[in-house]
Parts: structure tokens; C-alpha cells; sequence
């Protein structure tokens, strides 16, 4: 006796493999919303408490990163300007202006302006700016065209994917130490070539041990 209908086959057999591209789409659309914008904020500027434009001090006036960032070749942090940097000029520049009345009052009070972080790593990951810069990383490398953004954003996902890119095959990305801070610095066209000099000279080593990053 019969007891489920002839249909029951097919209907399990469409139950079964839809189910399976169900799955498969939901595993997808995780992979592809988890690199995403939308959560590794690339290319989103974000609101600051000042809206300071790299574009106009960078591009606009000529400043070096390092007049700001005092600390990025020899500290694992970059350093975030004190109050005082800004005040360098705007004691006698824009010094009446509304929009950096938040740079004044810091200033008056001896209070650090509470930036927001665009580039940060996750907690359990150590980076080192140092030796990236003494080893012929450019800014632009990692940070994007700076020079070019009014207000900042990110430029890459700072995932691990995109960190080991760079530490199998560093010759692809590394540039004279003295064109580091140079934004207006060109890929030459025999990179390859010329990267795998710089690594030779500058005994760089293709770093991809978990401990190298995970400390």
C-alpha cells in the first residue's frame, strides 16, 4: 500500500536542493555585506568635532605629514596633533572663525579635542607605523590619496586579506624611503624590478607568521 503520494519524490528533491541554495545564498550575502561599506566604512568620511580638510592643508597649502603626525617614524602610533599644533596658525589665521571654536575652547581649557579614529586596526592586531615607513611603505599605500580628501576616510578594509598582500609580495608595493610622505609620488612602470631592489636593500622580509601581527 501507498501510503505518500508519487508527488512527495519531487517535492523533497526541490525541498532538499532549494534548501541547499538557500544556504548557499545566505552564505554569500554574509561574505560579500561583511566586506562591504556598509561595515568596513571604505570610503565613508566620517564627522569630526572639527571638519579638517587634508585637501586644503596637504594639497591646498603644502603641508607635510609630519608636521601634524609627529611621531610616525619612530612610534608604533602615528600621533594625533595636539591642540597647540593647530593653534600654530590659527592663533593669526581664521582666528575669529565659528567653525573652529572647538579649536579655540580646547585650547583655552587645556582640553583634547575627542577625534574619531578613521584608521584603526582591530585590538587583538599589533601594527607598527616605524618600520613600515623605514622599510619604504608609503602613506598613500595604506591611507589613499589623503591629499585629495576635505573630510577623511578610509581607503581599505584593514582586513588581514589585504595586509598579507602586501607582506607576500612586498616588491609590488614599496617605494624609496625618501618618497614615503610624498603624495604626489607615481607607481614607475618597472615597479617590480625596482621593488625588488628596495627589498634587497632594505632587507625586508616577507612577514606572514600569525605571531608577526597577533601578539
Amino acid at each position: 500500500m501507498q501510503i505518500f503520494h508519487p508527488s512527495t519524490n519531487t517535492i523533497s528533491k526541490f525541498s532538499i536542493f532549494g534548501a541547499l541554495f538557500i544556504a548557499a545564498g545566505m552564505g554569500w550575502a554574509t561574505f560579500e555585506t561583511t566586506r562591504s561599506s556598509y561595515i568596513t566604512e571604505v570610503g565613508v568620511a566620517r564627522e569630526q568635532p572639527v571638519p579638517f580638510s587634508h585637501k586644503h592643508h596637504v594639497q591646498g597649502i603644502g603641508i607635510d605629514c609630519r608636521y601634524c603626525h609627529t611621531t610616525v617614524e619612530n612610534s608604533s602610533f602615528a600621533g594625533v596633533p595636539p591642540t597647540k599644533t593647530c593653534m600654530n596658525c590659527h592663533a593669526q589665521i581664521w582666528a575669529d572663525s565659528p567653525m573652529l571654536e572647538p579649536v579655540r575652547s580646547s585650547f583655552r581649557e587645556d582640553r583634547s579635542i575627542e577625534w574619531i579614529r578613521v584608521n584603526d586596526v582591530a585590538d587583538f592586531v599589533y601594527f607598527n607605523h616605524s618600520i613600515h615607513v623605514k622599510k619604504g611603505v608609503g602613506c598613500e599605500t595604506c591611507h589613499g590619496p589623503v591629499d585629495e580628501m576635505p573630510l577623511t576616510w578610509r581607503q581599505n578594509t584593514l582586513h588581514m586579506q589585504w595586509c598579507l598582500d602586501c607582506h607576500r609580495q612586498p616588491e609590488k608595493y614599496v617605494r624609496p624611503r625618501e618618497k614615503v610622505f610624498d603624495m604626489s609620488y607615481q607607481v614607475p612602470a618597472n615597479q617590480m624590478e625596482l621593488g625588488r631592489e628596495l627589498v634587497a636593500r632594505y632587507k625586508i622580509r616577507k612577514q606572514t607568521s600569525c605571531s608577526v601581527c597577533h601578539r
